[in-house]
């Protein structure tokens, strides 16, 4: 079987490629670094890869921004020196999760899980139909904020942006109200609909609607022109230009 690995460490990619071909099942047919390169090169050849092995940070960003702008039909092992992205993996066809530094046997048994899974479906069954039904996750509809002892409830779809300003997140309403959350950005990317919320850098996840125009900024980076007035500019990194440009012409 086919295996692409998504790692830009390059030591760390060769001592993988070679714990996976340990199994003589498996070859690894290609190695990338980049989330960029990861996205072109699926969209020609996924249809001769089995397996993907994909580490979560990645030199332009984590490898979660492939799936806002490929669909990805094939199962997925993460490979990370982090913990807490568990429910982001298993949203994008995550069928393990192995933490660095990795050894041997994780590997071999992550593989060994993905060949039961694989045995155990009919022949005229697709892998990835059985791998949403049961990782399927609905994302949030409504986020809860407080006035005082008063609650609000803020519905996804009246929201135009989070932003992080001195280390307290804010939600912004189309409406121009202003309101805290108790949570982190990453938790918002994760249950956000990546079809609709772009992270535009480390402080601002956009909602798709509230964006009327962007322009060029130093450095190679964009500004962006909002329906909402904001505290700090939506400047979009360099390094999501070009994600950021693909995804808005999803």
């Amino acid at each position: 079987m086919n295996v692409l690995i998504v790692e830009d460490e390059a030591h760390t990619a060769s001592l993988l490629q070679e714990i996976i071909e340990q199994n003589e099942d498996f070859i690894v047919t290609q190695v990338l670094e980049t989330v960029v390169e990861t996205v072109q090169y699926l969209s020609k050849n996924q249809g001769k890869l089995d397996l993907l092995f994909f580490d979560i940070q990645l030199a332009d960003g984590k490898s979660f921004e492939i799936f806002k702008h490929i669909d990805v039909t094939l199962p997925v092992i993460f490979c990370t020196a982090f913990d807490d992205y568990t429910f982001s993996a298993i949203k994008n066809n995550g069928i393990d999760y192995v933490l660095k530094p990795f050894k041997d046997k994780e590997i071999q048994e992550a593989l060994q899980k993905f060949t039961r899974l694989k045995s155990n479906f009919q022949a005229n069954e697709n892998l990835q139909n059985l791998i949403e039904s049961e990782t399927r996750v609905t994302y949030q509809q409504n986020f809860l904020t407080y006035q005082r002892e008063k609650a609000l409830i803020i519905p996804v779809k009246d929201v135009a942006l989070f932003a992080l300003e001195f280390e307290t997140l804010f939600l912004y309403t189309y409406i121009g109200n202003k309101h805290s959350l108790l949570k982190k950005v990453e938790y918002l990317e994760s249950v956000c609909d990546p079809d609709q919320f772009f992270r535009i850098n480390r402080q601002m996840l956009v909602n798709r609607d509230a964006i009327t125009s962007f322009e060029p900024y130093f450095n190679r980076k964009i500004v962006l022109e909002l329906k909402v007035r904001t505290e700090e500019k939506p400047i979009v990194s360099r390094l999501k230009v070009g994600l950021f440009k693909a995804w808005l012409e999803q």
